[in-house]
């Protein structure tokens, strides 16, 4: 090995280099230099032996090179010798995880309700994930779009905790139901459903600073994760007028594997604060969400199947001294027919916020074509039906690509 000669030959250096500094001592002793030559020579040995032990164990542990088919070799005490730095370690702690993903989208057709232009580059979104140190990480998401540069998330998160606990702390989607957690490149369709729409605040959704507490449960039927968390009320759809008055979101999660090709998720949620409406006023929100997975294992790259259905109900305290109660719902289903191909359909269901007497609804065809997991290309079909007696018929596509490390979303 490279290492090996490099060690060898400044070991050869060093003694070239002595024996003619002892050399030149005032009046040497023929018989002492030499011994003291001898003694030198036999602690480089010993010094090369050493290094040679250490590194054939460290080969064997790691399985690579002539070293992992010998015996594992013990290491003699004392520290290692030191290597030289050649970077790479230290540009991986200095330099985050980057990702840049873009999102272009389009529509044709007429809708008097969406002002969704006919071409746009609607988001880029750059994202710096690392860890921090032995305690926590960070990821920061920057959202690009033509209203300008907003801080989509940036939070650490707390994972050395007593008890167990999860602390994150930043700007956060705040944990309630799935579509709102979800960013939009990883959305199986090209916009959201009504029910966000019409009660969770569009596209923006519940995202707000605040701190976030989750906690396992241990249980031997199930993975179940409870979540509570507290924002300072500056979403779009929890505006405080005072410091005292906060959002507050609670989350229960289950999880459970029914065989080795499937599992099913479920969750409930509950979310309370001063309205976006009336800020004075209070509003709450009461979510359950179901998933259902099917992807077997021999066939995983070719064939999966994802169910999908969230129940949302609003209840929003009127000037009047009365209630205006909402109720929204989507169902989903998509399903890989072959490698890169994708098919899905989904049906929405959503009253208005601030008069549930008026109700939207809608359905969507969808087919996506990834060519890898870097891209995608969609084109879905969505008609909509508007409590105005509106109808609109649209055909909207998406062309997304990513570069760069980008970690893994909640799954």
């Amino acid at each position: 090995m490279r290492s090996r000669r490099f060690v060898s030959l400044c070991l050869i250096t060093m003694a070239m280099l002595l024996t003619p500094a002892l050399g030149r001592a005032q009046n040497p002793d023929p018989q002492a230099l030499q011994q003291e030559i001898d003694r030198l020579k036999g602690q480089l040995a010993a010094l090369q032996q050493q290094y040679d032990a250490r590194l054939a164990a460290l080969e064997a542990r790691l399985g690579s090179g002539p070293a992992a088919t010998a015996a594992q070799v013990e290491p003699p005490a004392g520290p290692l010798p030191a290597t030289p730095d050649t970077g790479v370690g230290s540009g991986k702690v200095f330099n985050p995880d980057m990702s840049v993903i873009s999102n272009f989208a389009g529509a044709a057709g007429k809708n008097p309700r969406s002002d969704l232009p006919s071409l746009s580059m609607s988001e880029v979104e750059a994202a710096f994930q690392a860890v921090v140190d032995p305690y926590a990480r960070a990821d920061v998401f920057l959202s690009i779009s033509p209203d300008g540069i907003d801080v989509e998330e940036g939070y650490a998160t707390f994972t050395a905790l007593p008890a167990g606990l999860l602390l994150k702390a930043g700007k956060m989607r705040a944990q309630f139901g799935k579509v709102n957690t979800m960013h939009t490149h990883v959305l199986p369709w090209t916009d959201r459903p009504l029910v966000s729409q019409n009660l969770l605040g569009g596209e923006e959704g519940l995202s707000d600073a605040g701190l976030s507490v989750s906690k396992l449960i241990p249980n031997s039927f199930m993975f179940i994760d409870a979540t509570g968390e507290v924002y300072a009320g500056k979403s779009a759809v929890f505006q405080s007028d005072a410091r005292s008055r906060l959002n507050y979101v609670g989350r229960l999660r289950g999880y459970r594997d029914v065989t080795e090709g499937t599992n099913l998720d479920i969750g409930l949620s509950y979310a309370h604060g001063p309205s976006g409406d009336f800020p004075a006023l209070d509003k709450q929100l009461t979510g359950i969400d179901a998933t259902f997975r099917y992807r077997p294992l021999r066939r995983a790259i070719y064939k999966q199947f994802i169910g999908r259905t969230e129940l949302i109900w609003s209840r929003q305290d009127m000037p009047t001294g009365s209630q205006e109660r909402a109720f929204g719902i989507y169902g989903s289903a998509d399903y890989q027919f072959a490698q890169r191909w994708f098919v899905g359909v989904r049906g929405d269901r959503s009253e208005r916020v601030l008069n549930g007497a008026l109700r939207d609804t809608g359905g969507s065809l969808a087919l996506t074509f990834r060519p890898s997991e870097f891209s995608l290309v969609r084109g879905q079909y969505r008609r909509t039906q508007y409590a105005e007696a509106m109808t609109a018929n649209e055909l909207l596509f998406q062309i997304n690509f990513a570069i760069g490390a980008h970690g893994a979303h909640p799954f």
